[in-house]
């Protein structure tokens, strides 16, 4: 099991390999926190009012985490 640190480094690359897909619709995402699995990120930009945030949260951004990083349960948006 990787430590919390270990976690952050990596839920951090995937953001990185996503981040270029939000910058060209206007919008980013920032990494906010990990704890027991669950990834905390802020939508930035036109990602934190556009209507279909939740689905790129849920569909793009979680399913990538899930997939590349063990140990992530669920993604989370805080504001």
């Amino acid at each position: 099991m990787a430590t919390s640190t270990e976690m952050a480094e990596q839920v951090k690359e995937v953001l990185d390999k996503l981040r270029p897909f939000l910058l060209r619709d206007g919008g980013d995402v920032e990494f906010v926190d990990v704890e027991d699995g669950i990834v905390k990120v802020r939508l930035l930009g036109a990602c934190g009012s556009c209507p279909s945030s939740t689905i790129t949260l849920k569909a793009g951004i979680e399913r990538a985490l899930l997939e590349e990083v063990p140990g992530v349960k669920e993604i989370e948006q805080v504001f």
